[in-house]
Parts: C-alpha cells; sequence; structure tokens
C-alpha cells in the first residue's frame, strides 16, 4: 500500500521504535511506517488502517507492537475473532496485561458476556493501572447491559473514580456510560444529571454527551448545510418550473400571432379574388357594350 511522502517512521513511539531495532534497518523503517499509517487511520479510515496493519503484520509478526496494532487495526473494525487472538499473540509475547479489558470486550462482541464478566473478576484485573480498571469496569458494565442486566450494570459504575470531582482521561466516558445506563432503565432525571457531568468533563469530545442532554431537553438540531441544499434545489426546481412556463407562453404567442398573420392572408387574398372577379364582370360588360 501507499505511503505517503511525509510519514517517514519516526514519529512512531519510542518504545516501539525500539522494539523494531531487532530488524533490518530498512525493513524497520518499512514497519514503522505502516504503523505510523495504522495509528494515522485508525478513527477516521478503519478500512485503510487495517490494510497498513496487514502489511506490516506480513513484514515483521514476531513484534509484539505488530500483533498489538494488528490487534486494535481488526477490533476498529469490528473483527472481533481476529482482533482477540492478535492481542493474546501480543501479550504472550511481552507478558504484560494492559490488553486485558480490550481482550474481554472483544468476548463481548464475539457475543460471550459471560467470558467478559470471568475476566473481570480475574487476578490480572488487579495489576492493571487505574486507566485500565476504568476500562474493564466499563466493559463489565457493558457486559451486564448485554445481558439485559441494567440495575448490575449501573452498580458495577458506581465507584470512587465516579464520584470523584477531579477530571481524568477516563470521567467523561465513565460518566457517559453512568448516564446511559440509568437513561436505559428509565431513571430519567438521573440520567440528565450525569449527561451534564459528563458534558462538563468531555473536553475532547469524546462522547456525544451534549447531544444526548439536547435530546432530552427537546432541543432539535438543524443541518444548515443540507436546508441550504434542499433552498437550493427548490429553487432549480422553481425556476427550471418558471422557464418551461415562459417557453410555453412564448410558443402560445407565436402560434397565436402566425393564426393571425395567417387570416390576415387569407383576407388579402380572398380580397384580391373579389377584385379580380370584379375586372372581369367589368371586361365583360365593356365587352357587351
Amino acid at each position: 500500500m501507499p505511503i505517503p511522502e511525509d510519514v517517514t517512521g519516526e514519529e512512531i513511539d519510542k518504545d516501539v521504535r525500539q522494539e523494531l531495532q531487532s530488524l533490518p534497518k530498512t525493513l524497520a523503517d518499512d514497519v514503522a511506517k505502516n504503523l505510523v499509517m495504522v495509528a494515522r487511520l485508525i478513527d477516521e479510515d478503519p478500512e485503510g488502517a487495517y490494510g497498513y496493519s496487514r502489511v506490516a503484520l506480513r513484514l515483521a509478526s514476531r513484534v509484539a507492537a505488530v500483533r498489538e496494532a494488528a490487534g486494535f487495526a481488526a477490533y476498529a473494525n469490528q473483527k472481533y475473532s481476529e482482533a482477540l487472538a492478535e492481542f493474546r499473540a501480543a501479550r504472550r509475547m511481552t507478558g504484560n496485561v494492559e490488553l486485558w479489558p480490550v481482550m474481554a470486550d472483544c468476548e463481548r462482541g464475539l457475543g460471550r458476556p459471560e467470558k467478559a464478566l470471568d475476566m473481570a473478576g480475574a487476578p490480572e484485573v488487579h495489576k492493571l493501572d487505574k486507566a485500565g480498571q476504568v476500562e474493564m469496569r466499563l466493559v463489565a458494565a457493558g457486559a451486564r447491559r448485554d445481558m439485559d442486566q441494567l440495575d448490575a450494570a449501573i452498580v458495577t459504575l458506581q465507584s470512587p473514580e465516579l464520584a470523584s470531582n477531579s477530571v481524568q482521561p477516563w470521567t467523561a466516558r465513565l460518566r457517559y456510560a453512568y448516564a446511559d445506563a440509568l437513561l436505559a432503565a428509565g431513571r430519567e432525571d438521573e440520567a440528565r444529571e450525569w449527561f451534564a457531568k459528563a458534558v462538563e468533563a468531555d473536553k475532547d469530545g469524546s462522547t456525544d454527551a451534549s447531544d444526548r442532554l439536547a435530546e432530552m431537553d427537546g432541543v432539535e438540531f438543524v443541518d444548515v448545510l443540507v436546508e441550504d441544499e434542499d433552498e437550493d434545489e427548490d429553487r432549480d426546481d422553481n425556476e427550471a418550473e418558471n422557464s418551461d412556463e415562459d417557453h410555453r407562453a412564448d410558443r402560445e404567442d407565436l402560434e397565436n400571432r402566425q393564426d393571425h398573420k395567417d387570416h390576415k392572408d387569407h383576407e388579402v387574398v380572398g380580397g384580391a379574388d373579389v377584385k379580380d372577379a370584379d375586372a372581369d364582370t367589368d371586361a365583360g360588360v365593356d365587352g357587351k357594350d
């Protein structure tokens, strides 16, 4: 797959760069460039990111960072079985547990929420950092909802991290998940309160909490661009219709003028016949005389 000229491979994390040092330099550079493309496209163009991840995987399947990137690319494309296999491979290579929550979420994606809950109670969770533990809590709550256990999902999300007033990278998503669970359980007033709290914490727009809050308040958003396009189309249709009417009017006017002309020509011709007849009559009289 083509690599843009502005991609050098130096953009990748230094730890990943260090992993790639086990490869020949030219190969390491090629792998690095493909990993940069995965990171660049995974949010906006998951399919494109997946394609670059497959190239990197073909070039260096024994590098843990490559297996991890391939896992996230597959995950972004909802290829959960493939993603889980890549995450497991990366974990075997490194021994790290940081992929544990996303591995559990793959189990959810595969329709196995019970397995995800088992992973949420495994010893590996205690080895996760705070962000990883919050992520695991989100996955566990999602698994509960998959099993129609709304009350259990709400309880799962209730935690010191949720109650804290400090804003962390996970705060907006945690508050949003809690608000969404409350709304699903029919607790609208509480849900509105927590959607508002999610908005306060969501500085980078990682959730649509503001839209959900506005929806609960009965606010409707109008897409101005679409509205303008519709107005332009209506205007074009009206202009086309008016143009057709003008053409019809011109055609009718022309036909009327032609009919009038033909009528006058007939009168002229008819008048000429009368005059000729009179002339003939006069000539006959004169001749008789």
